[in-house]
């Protein structure tokens, strides 16, 4: 199965001759992934035999590396840890781990550091903080309808949602719903693909979200297409209602930025249910973001689509939620924690005791993570940083030992999805790639020499029945994945059927005085950067070829202000800049600057140096697409 950030979590049958894999397919056998596969994936076999793939852990002598043995690494290791255990105490030290690999079994990783400490680690999560902390406030949690309920929706809401990049296996379900009538509408200030497909399109000023979704309930409102019974499954329904009529459709759609004709179709379409709604990733990464979430769960509940098959607000399956983490503390037993998207800040500033040990799998903070440049000082400033990579990252580049680790082909591994319900085992097709180790492996290797407990001689299997522990008691365990893929036993198919929420009220807990004032565009800087997902790269993993010249920034040509299509420019934020090559989309809105997510710091491409280190309103996201910049000629 496929463990990388990405919702479909696909099957993969791979083809091995002479003990190398010649040939990736998608599983005939996997509902979603249906015997297809991404790019990306089916590129993979690239990145596996990659000659830039790491086979041996290297230590740092003085501007380079230097190829050392694992006997030899562990040691080291082991021995930093032990000194600063005894004289800073586990509070010294930062286990980072992030998405790079939704495999489940690296929460062994984070048991083996709570083992030796328990050390300090993230808190929030920049992928999808601000919306699941949403839903988790409006309905008690945060999950979704099961991928094929759309089958029985009248209509389709993407509100900033791009398929065709973010989760490619729906658009084979688009054509088969399009075909027997299913009506689609694409909101995003971003024109893609999709949008061209839709029945109705609309394109709201960047961070217009709450604005145009008032506008909405006050159209439902006004034309008493609002539930009737509304009123016994929503808290403050009536406080709602009076921010949606604090101002006009017209003020409403004036803040948005969309035309007040386009809000009244919108609410015809969204009103001709069932209707499912479908949020994107990108709307909750602003200042408002967990705000402008909860407004479309509140749309969702105030029209009747809570609680009945084709409907629901559909932001995020919990994928861990199958599995039982309970021997994990995590932020219960953590001594203290940074925001994700502070964390080079909070690694700098840290005191009492200051951070001096730093480990990092499943991540590339450097190239992921605002300001860039604060985050590779941070990994410097330690008296060891190691990065568990298959290859020589950014944030590997900043480090004092880097660590080879296994690839999703060659991982043992358990995967669940935050795109629908399947999981399944992730098994080796062929074994680490030269010296290189699983995470599992390199845990294992560690807790020997540290004496951290007998749980890490479990074998891998041993692990996955304990974390299947809590779905074997519903007929889905470990033999039962052997078999294939299999839905997850704890979830139903369509969310709060009851219409019984697990909050405080067992009501939907409706926003109340939402902020809809977005700061005024700076003159000076009159474009948003919004560094985008790309179907070519799974965020950072681009190939090398792909890193090479001056990113590419898509503008709309009103704004360009001399400059011609394709010359090269000066992309300025408040904190930092970056040269760029300039394309033109009419297309697109004259407020945005668009480039892909993942650009490589060492090769002047990352996006992330513009953006400055804050969080989301809730949820401990990062304000990614709140960054205003400038472009400027080359000097």
């Amino acid at each position: 199965m496929c463990n990388r950030d990405c919702p479909d979590a696909c099957g993969i049958v791979a083809t091995v001759e002479d003990g190398r894999i010649t040939r990736l397919e998608g599983d005939r056998d996997h509902p979603v992934t249906d015997g297809f596969l991404c790019y990306r994936t089916n590129k993979f076999l690239d990145r596996q035999y990659a000659p830039e793939r790491l086979t041996t852990p290297l230590l740092r002598n003085g501007n380079g590396f230097e190829p050392i043995s694992w006997d030899r690494a562990i040691e080291t290791i082991a021995t930093k840890l032990e000194q600063v255990l005894a004289e800073s105490g586990p509070a010294a030290i930062f286990h980072y781990r992030s998405g790079g690999s939704l495999g489940i079994m690296k929460a062994v990783t984070d048991y083996f550091f709570e083992k030796i400490g328990p050390v300090a680690i993230k808190s929030g999560d920049v992928c999808s903080g601000a919306g699941d902390v949403a839903q988790e406030t409006d309905f008690g949690f945060a999950d979704a309808h099961d991928w094929f309920d759309l089958r029985n929706s009248r209509t389709i809401v993407m509100w900033g949602k791009n398929p065709y990049v973010s989760s490619i296996h729906l658009v084979p379900l688009m054509r088969e719903l399009e075909k027997k009538g299913t009506r689609f509408v694409q909101i995003d200030p971003v024109h893609h693909r999709a949008c061209d497909s839709a029945d109705l399109y609309l394109q709201p000023r960047p961070g217009g979200d709450i604005a145009l979704a008032h506008a909405l309930a006050r159209v439902l409102f006004e034309s008493d297409r609002v539930d009737p019974a509304a009123a016994d499954y929503c808290d403050h329904l009536d406080e709602f209602k009076s921010d949606s009529f604090a101002r006009t459709v017209e003020e409403w759609a004036a803040l948005a930025d969309v035309d007040v004709e386009d809000i009244e179709r919108l609410a015809d379409a969204y009103a001709d249910g069932p209707t499912a709604l479908l949020v994107g990733w990108g709307l909750q990464r602003r200042t408002h973001g967990s705000a402008s979430v909860r407004m479309l769960d509140a749309i969702a509940a105030i029209s009747g689509n809570l609680g009945i098959p084709g409907g629901g607000v559909s932001f995020s399956v919990a994928r861990r939620a199958p599995f039982d983490l309970s021997f994990v503390g995590g932020l219960k037993t953590a001594p203290r924690s940074i925001p994700e998207p502070l964390l080079g800040p909070g690694l700098l500033e840290g005191i009492d005791p200051r951070y001096r040990f730093l480990w990092i799998t499943a991540g590339n903070p450097v190239a992921m993570l605002p300001e860039s440049n604060t985050v590779a000082r941070a990994l410097e400033s330690m008296d060891m940083t190691v990065v568990v990579d298959s290859f020589l990252t950014d944030s590997a580049r900043h480090a004092h030992l880097v660590l080879p680790t296994a690839t999703m082909l060659e991982d043992d591994d358990l995967v669940g999805s935050y795109g629908h319900h399947y999981m399944g085992l992730l098994r080796p097709a062929v074994p680490p790639f030269g010296e290189s180790k699983t995470d599992y492996q390199i845990v294992q290797m560690l807790a020997r020499r540290m004496n951290a407990g007998d749980e890490f001689e479990r074998t891998p299997n041993e692990w996955k029945r304990i974390l299947l522990r809590r779905t074997a008691e519903k007929g889905v365990g470990f033999e039962e994945l052997e078999r294939g893929i299999r839905r997850n036993p704890l979830r139903e198919k369509v969310m709060f059927a009851d219409r019984k929420f697990p909050t405080s009220s067992g009501k939907v807990n409706l926003i109340r005085n939402a902020p809809v004032e977005l700061p005024p565009l700076d003159p000076q800087r009159p474009l948003l950067l919004m560094a985008l997902s790309t179907d070519k790269s799974q965020a950072s993993q681009w190939p090398d070829r792909a890193q090479r010249g001056h990113a590419t920034c898509t503008i709309h040509p009103d704004v360009a202000n001399g400059f011609k299509d394709g010359d090269e420019a000066i992309l300025e934020s408040e904190i930092a800049s970056i040269r760029v090559e300039l394309r033109f989309d009419a297309l697109q809105r004259r407020d945005v600057a668009l480039m892909d997510k993942g650009g490589w710091h060492e090769r002047g491409r990352s996006a992330n140096v513009l953006v400055r280190a804050d969080v989301t309103d809730a949820g401990g996201g990062a304000r990614y697409y709140d960054t205003p910049c400038r472009l400027l000629p080359v000097s």
